[in-house]
């Protein structure tokens, strides 16, 4: 059955009984047999396009509350939060979860909606930071209307890479008075931009590099030119704080921004035309690695659509500051902490470098589990030396040959980089890298011998 099939079975049942109908009476109002209705209602048939538009004009129904699935993410959301180490026992698969949503999708959203708000979803982390992931998860970080906005605004202004800060800071001087200003780091040493409304400035920190402050200068002028549309946007979630609204909304507006300098129709070609070469594409574009990596993630528009990304930024430590699954449908970004076997640890010793690397991820019970994965170091903005990171994009490895930076890697599934979730979360046995015994496996002390790894347990089945 294809992945666009209409399975609306739940949903249309609500209905009927919302409006005290019989599925006799609601098969004579749609003009189907009783027996057609009762399959739909069980999801045992979907329902057709010219069933629903019936249930569109004699029942006055939104049909967007037909997929309430799209609100956790589909099965790729629910899937990763059952793959939680908590649910490890219960061995529950994608099969199993696909029926979950199908056969009770408000149940699902209700066990999705408890598990967000344990604070467990990104390791335990601020509940706004996930309330406000969750909700670009649901778009999966596509916004359609803001593409096409920032394609006509950047045609508009005619931005080019050689002109490209020219054109920002020209439109922010004749449109809204405003002239740019770079101030020294001793004037702004806890801000890489600010807006003095009463000097009429935009002010950014000499600290920005170049790609930086067009980032800053993009952002300041749809932030003024775009407030209406930004705040529809972020008017449509029923967040439930504040903090959580203006984390996505400053999320909305870094997509504009990125957009405006990334117009999708010219930058998805030029993605084609080089393989994805990201070095090219930087300088095409005047972006910064960062910058690219968010880009390649958002790129899902119907009828053009591109390589599925995701997208992480990884400190020292291995904890995830930023991630974007977009359309990969991702579940190796959804630990604690990453593996220590994954090159983005490498990549800390390789500044600048790009590190390629084909991995397998075991224990992921959900979602593809052969990965190309690309990394490289970036300076906090505004910071130089004092704070470093490393971004990561990962694509599928059935996509490799669309990708420049994969040539010469072998795809073979077997010579791929075995890692896990974290070792929390990783069942893998004999692994010397392991810093901690797998969570729920009970350990093994041999008295007459010592293994070279430093925690011997009990394998757990995950079949």
């Amino acid at each position: 059955m294809s992945d666009n099939t209409l399975l609306a079975g739940p949903a249309l049942r609500r209905l009927r009984k919302r409006e005290g109908m019989t599925q006799s009476a609601m098969a004579a109002t749609l003009g189907i047999s009783p027996s057609y209705l009762n399959l739909i209602e069980r999801n045992q048939r979907p329902l057709s396009a010219r069933v629903l538009i019936q249930v569109i004009d004699r029942f006055d129904f939104d049909p967007r509350t037909l997929r309430e699935d799209e609100s956790i993410g589909g099965i790729d959301g629910l899937a990763r939060r059952l793959a939680d180490e908590r649910f490890a026992d219960l061995n529950i698969d994608r099969e199993e979860v696909s029926e979950l949503l199908n056969s009770a999708p408000q149940a699902a959203a209700a066990l999705a909606r408890l598990y967000d708000r344990s604070g467990q979803d990104v390791g335990g982390v601020n509940d706004s930071l996930v309330e406000s992931r969750r909700e670009i998860e649901r778009w999966r970080n596509h916004f359609a209307d803001i593409d096409e906005v920032a394609e006509k605004l950047a045609d508009e202004l005619r931005l080019s890479n050689s002109d490209l800060g020219a054109a920002l800071t020209e439109r922010l001087r004749e449109k809204h008075q405003l002239s740019v200003r770079i101030l020294p780091l001793e004037v702004m040493p806890n801000a890489v931009r600010r807006l003095d409304l009463h000097a009429r400035q935009l002010q950014l920190s000499e600290m920005l590099d170049r790609s930086s402050r067009n980032f800053q200068i993009a952002a300041q002028l749809v932030t003024l030119e775009q407030r209406e549309a930004i705040s529809s946007l972020v008017a449509g979630p029923q967040f439930d704080d504040a903090a959580a609204r203006q984390l996505f909304e400053r999320h909305v507006t870094a997509y504009f921004a990125a957009a405006l300098l990334m117009p999708y129709g010219r930058f998805l070609r030029a993605c084609e035309q080089t393989g994805y070469d990201f070095t090219v594409l930087q300088r095409r574009f005047g972006v910064s690695f960062e910058q690219l990596a968010h880009r390649l993630t958002t790129l899902q528009r119907v009828g053009q659509r591109g390589l599925p990304f995701f997208m992480a930024r990884i400190d020292r430590a291995g904890q995830f500051s930023k991630r974007f699954s977009g359309a990969s449908g991702a579940t190796l970004l959804e630990s604690d902490v990453s593996c220590p076997l994954w090159i983005v640890h490498t990549a800390f010793e390789r500044r600048g470098d790009l590190c390629v690397q084909s991995v397998f991820v075991e224990g992921v019970d959900a979602g593809p589990t052969h990965w190309i994965t690309i990394a490289r170091t970036v300076d906090a903005i505004g910071a130089g030396d004092q704070a470093r990171f490393v971004i990561v994009l990962g694509v599928e490895a059935r996509f490799a040959a669309q990708l420049s930076a994969a040539k010469g890697l072998s795809l073979d599934p077997e010579s791929a980089e075995a890692i896990g979730l974290g070792c929390a979360r990783c069942y893998r046995e004999g692994c010397r890298q392991r810093s901690l015994p797998p969570s729920g496996a009970p350990l093994q002390v041999d008295r007459l011998a010592r293994g070279v790894t430093p925690f011997e347990f009990q394998g757990l089945d995950r079949r």
